[in-house]
C-alpha cells in the first residue's frame, strides 16, 4: 500500500496549509471524479479530455486479454528482442516497468544514428518492434519505423508479423498499422502522454518483454479508492507536499531512489513534474541524479527511503497513479494548467523549418579546445573557463542544465581494462559519458545542475526549460556522426535530423533571452574526455 510522509517540519506544515484548503474546497473527491473545472475555465477544455488515466486501473484491465494474445503470437515467432520506438510519454514509463522487472527492453527515444544502428544490429530476426504514439506524427517515431521496415523487407523478414502500433484512434499512426497490417492496440484517447503509464502505451511494451502487467494495475487498484479520501489519502499528501513546498520557494525537487527497489522511476518523474508544471514563468524543477546542496529552493522527495524530507513508499503501478494525482494538485496549487504543453511545439516547428533548408545553419565557433567547437556568446577561450563562466552566470535561484544530443550507451564501448573488475570497467564506462559531467559540474557550484538526453528532453523537460522561470542556463551538446543511418522516403539522415532538433531547441531557448551555449564535438569519445577533463580544471 501507499504511503507518504513528511519527514522535515517546513515541508509538514506548508503541506498541512494547503491541504486545509483543498480539502474545504472538496478537490480530493472532485480530482478523484474527474471534475475538469478544478483548475479554472481556461483549462477546463482541455482537461475534460485529459482525465481519462484516473479510471485506467480499471479500463487497462480490458487490454490484458489482447495483451496475452500478443505475447503468445511473438513467443511462438520467435520473437523475444522486443525494441520500443517512442517519446516521452510513450517509453518512459515503459522503460521504468522493465528495468524494475529485471526484463530487457531496447528503447529507442533518440534520433542518434550511433545508437540507433546499435538496436539495428542487434537479433533481427527475432526482433518485434512496438511503435508507440499518441498523436502519430512524432518525427522520432515515423523515422524510426520507416528505417525498420526497410531493415526487415531488405532482410526477407515480412514487418507486417513484427510490428506492433500503439496509438490513439483516428491519428495517422492507426492508418498506417491498418494499411500495413500490423498488430494494433489502440490508446485510450482520453489520457495525455505523460499520464499514460498505465495505459497500452506503458503495457503493451512491457508485457512483450515478459513483465507482469497486471500485477501493476492491481497495485493501483488498491490504491484508487484512497484517492477521494480527505484524510488518508497519498496523492493528497504527496500533491501538497509538491504544491506547498512550491508556493513556499522550494521549487526545486530532488528526487533520491537509491535505494529503491523499482528501477529509474525519477526519470518518468522528471517528464510528468516539468512538462506539467513548467509553463507561465513558474513550474516545478525535477533534478534527477544529484545530491541535496541544503539550498533554501529544495525539496528532497526520496522512493522507499528516509534520505528526503518526504518519503514514498509504494508498489511501482501505485506510484505511478499517486504521483500523476499528486503532479495534478500541484498544477491546481501553482495555478496553471497542469494537462497542456504550449511550449513544446515551438522546438517541433523550428526543425521543421531547419530541415527545409539546403544546410544547417550551424554558425562559426566562437573558439576551438581540441576536439570541442564553442558556439554561442561567451567570452572564455577555453572550456575550463567556459565552465566556469557558465556557473557563475547561474541566478541565486537558478539552475544549469546540460543537454546532450548524443548516443547514451556509447559510454559502454569505452575499452576497458584487461581482467578489470566490475568497478574498473564501472570507471572506465563513467568517465567516458558525457552524464559525468553534471556530476562533476555539480561540485563546482550549490545551485542544481540538471542533465538530459536529447531529443528525449524536449518531450520532457523541454517544456519547463521554456515555459518554466526564467533563471535556467543551458549548455548544449552535439557530436559529429561517424556513420549516418538514412530515413527511406524523407530528404534527411537521422544525423540531420538530431542536428536540426538541437539547433531548433537552442533557438527557442535564445529567443528568450536564456543563456545558452552548443558545444560540438568533432570525434565525440575524444570530445567527451575534453570535456570531463575541463570540467576538473578549476
Amino acid at each position: 500500500m501507499m504511503e507518504v510522509s513528511y519527514r522535515e517540519e517546513g515541508v509538514a506544515s506548508a503541506a498541512s496549509s494547503v491541504a486545509g484548503r483543498l480539502v474545504a474546497d472538496g478537490v480530493p473527491a472532485r480530482l478523484a471524479a474527474g471534475d475538469p473545472t478544478l483548475w479554472g475555465e481556461d483549462a477546463e477544455r482541455e482537461a475534460a479530455v485529459r482525465l481519462g488515466w484516473l479510471t485506467l486501473p480499471r479500463y487497462s484491465r480490458e487490454l490484458l486479454p489482447v495483451l496475452g494474445g500478443l505475447v503468445e503470437r511473438a513467443r511462438a515467432a520467435g520473437l523475444t528482442n522486443v525494441v520500443l520506438a517512442g517519446m516521452g510519454g510513450s517509453s518512459l514509463a515503459a522503460e521504468v516497468i522493465c528495468a524494475t522487472a529485471d526484463v530487457p527492453l531496447t528503447v529507442l527515444d533518440t534520433t542518434d544514428p550511433g545508437q540507433v544502428r546499435r538496436a539495428l544490429g542487434e537479433q533481427l530476426d527475432a526482433t518485434v518492434l512496438v511503435v508507440a504514439g499518441k498523436s502519430g506524427s512524432t518525427v522520432e517515431t515515423d523515422s524510426l519505423l520507416r528505417i525498420y521496415e526497410r531493415l526487415f523487407t531488405d532482410a526477407g523478414l515480412a514487418p507486417a508479423g513484427r510490428v506492433v502500433v500503439v496509438t490513439d484512434p483516428g491519428s495517422p499512426l492507426e492508418k498506417r498499422a491498418v494499411e500495413a497490417g500490423y498488430d494494433l492496440v489502440l490508446a485510450q484517447p482520453d489520457v495525455g502522454g505523460r499520464f499514460s503509464a498505465l495505459s497500452a502505451f506503458g503495457l503493451v511494451p512491457s508485457a512483450l518483454a515478459g513483465a507482469d502487467v497486471a500485477r501493476l494495475l492491481d497495485e493501483a487498484g488498491e490504491v484508487l479508492p484512497l484517492l477521494s479520501r480527505d484524510t488518508g489519502n497519498p496523492g493528497l499528501d504527496l500533491g501538497a507536499a509538491l504544491g506547498g513546498a512550491a508556493l513556499a520557494g522550494r521549487d526545486k525537487l530532488l528526487l533520491e531512489d537509491q535505494l529503491s527497489a523499482i528501477t529509474g522511476l525519477p526519470d518518468w518523474i522528471e517528464q510528468l513534474v516539468a512538462e506539467s508544471t513548467g509553463k507561465q514563468g513558474r513550474g516545478i524543477l525535477p533534478v534527477v541524479g544529484a545530491d541535496p546542496n541544503e539550498s533554501g529552493d529544495e525539496l528532497v522527495v526520496a522512493i522507499e527511503t528516509d534520505l528526503g524530507d518526504v518519503r514514498v513508499d509504494g508498489p511501482l503501478g501505485a506510484q505511478f497513479l499517486v504521483w500523476e494525482y499528486a503532479t495534478a494538485l500541484a498544477g491546481l496549487l501553482l495555478e496553471i494548467n497542469p494537462f497542456d504543453q504550449p511550449n513544446v511545439a515551438e522546438s517541433k516547428e523550428n526543425t521543421a523549418a531547419l530541415l527545409a533548408l539546403p544546410d544547417l545553419p550551424a554558425g562559426a565557433p566562437a573558439f576551438v579546445d581540441g576536439p570541442v567547437e564553442v558556439y554561442g556568446g561567451a567570452t572564455a577561450r577555453d572550456l575550463p573557463g567556459l565552465f566556469a563562466e557558465l556557473l557563475n552566470a547561474i541566478p541565486a535561484d537558478g539552475y544549469l542544465s546540460i543537454m546532450a544530443f548524443l548516443d547514451r550507451m556509447a559510454a559502454f564501448d569505452a575499452p576497458v581494462p584487461e581482467g578489470a573488475d566490475f568497478e574498473q570497467m564501472t570507471d572506465a564506462w563513467m568517465m567516458a559519458d558525457p552524464a559525468t559531467l553534471r556530476a562533476l559540474l555539480a561540485l563546482r557550484t550549490n545551485r542544481p545542475v540538471t542533465f538530459g538526453w536529447g531529443p528525449r528532453l524536449l518531450h520532457s523537460t523541454g517544456q519547463y526549460h521554456k515555459g518554466g522561470p526564467q533563471n535556467g542556463v543551458f549548455l548544449q551538446i552535439t557530436g559529429a556522426v561517424a556513420e549516418d543511418v538514412p530515413v527511406p522516403g524523407r530528404p534527411y539522415t537521422l544525423g540531420r535530423l538530431q542536428l536540426a532538433q538541437a539547433l531548433g531547441d537552442l533557438g527557442a531557448l535564445e529567443t528568450r533571452g536564456r543563456p545558452a551555449v552548443r558545444l560540438h564535438l568533432t570525434d565525440r569519445a575524444a570530445g567527451v574526455a575534453r570535456l570531463l577533463a575541463a570540467a576538473q580544471e578549476a
